[in-house]
């Protein structure tokens, strides 16, 4: 009769693996926490927008890009060295006329837009920004924005305030199961910064003799964490 020799490091593993089928799944407790922290903020926002209309893309170009350099000198001229612009959109396009009962569409010119953003830590700047820009030919202003260069630190304070609640939450959970809460077996984050957008149609309709009002606000940094933790008996 033959014999069958297993090595032993075989026969350790299937006595594991037959173990580990075998065991008991541990129960756990899923709990969610969030928090936000106010913060001041540092630094601001502005989109400036020119749109001219002419009967040639040449004309509605050359136009524009008149007006808009009026409007990047003001803004220019309020920031000086405490800010900084940059294009963030151009576009030349054709305007047609369309025929009620159908038909092809008449050619009636173009349309040129081109808005630059205007970036300053002055705070105090923003009713300026919007009158400077309006008196020198801006036709739309868009996107006032009050944010945070960095909001890692305001981060992690929401994250650190989300994770204490969310551990209330757990323990209430296993008091109510008449447990007690074990190790983390896992932890998942989220959030969000959300700026401060004023309504910059109203305020630039204001634009005029009289200085633009503009309330700065705080910036809320949000935060939420979800943990899993094991549930002993």
């Amino acid at each position: 009769m033959k014999r069958l020799f297993l090595p032993i490091g075989i026969l350790a593993l299937a006595a594991v693996s037959a173990s580990a089928q075998f065991a008991p799944r541990r129960s756990s407790v899923s709990a969610s926490g969030d928090a936000s922290v106010s913060v001041k903020p540092d630094h601001l926002k502005l989109n400036a927008g020119v749109t001219t209309t002419a009967p040639t893309a040449q004309e509605a170009s050359d136009q524009n890009a008149a007006q808009v350099t009026l409007v990047i000198n003001a803004l220019k001229r309020v920031v000086g060295t405490a800010g900084e612009l940059r294009t963030v959109g151009y576009s030349v396009t054709p305007n047609y006329r369309y025929p009620q009962g159908g038909g092809t569409p008449t050619l009636t010119g173009y349309t040129a837009n081109n808005t630059v953003e205007v970036t300053t830590g002055d705070l105090s700047l923003g009713g300026k920004l919007i009158d400077s820009a309006v008196q020198a030919g801006a036709t739309n202003i868009q996107g006032l924005r009050f944010a945070l260069k960095d909001s890692e630190p305001a981060r992690v304070e929401a994250l650190r305030l989300a994770t204490m609640q969310a551990k209330r939450h757990a323990e209430a959970i296993a008091t109510g199961l008449s447990a007690r809460l074990g190790y983390v077996i896992a932890a998942a984050e989220g959030g969000a910064v959300r700026t401060v957008n004023l309504d910059t149609r109203a305020l630039a309709a204001a634009g005029g003799a009289t200085p633009t009002p503009v309330e700065t606000g705080m910036v809320d940094v949000y935060a939420t964490v979800t943990l899993e933790i094991e549930l002993i008996p």
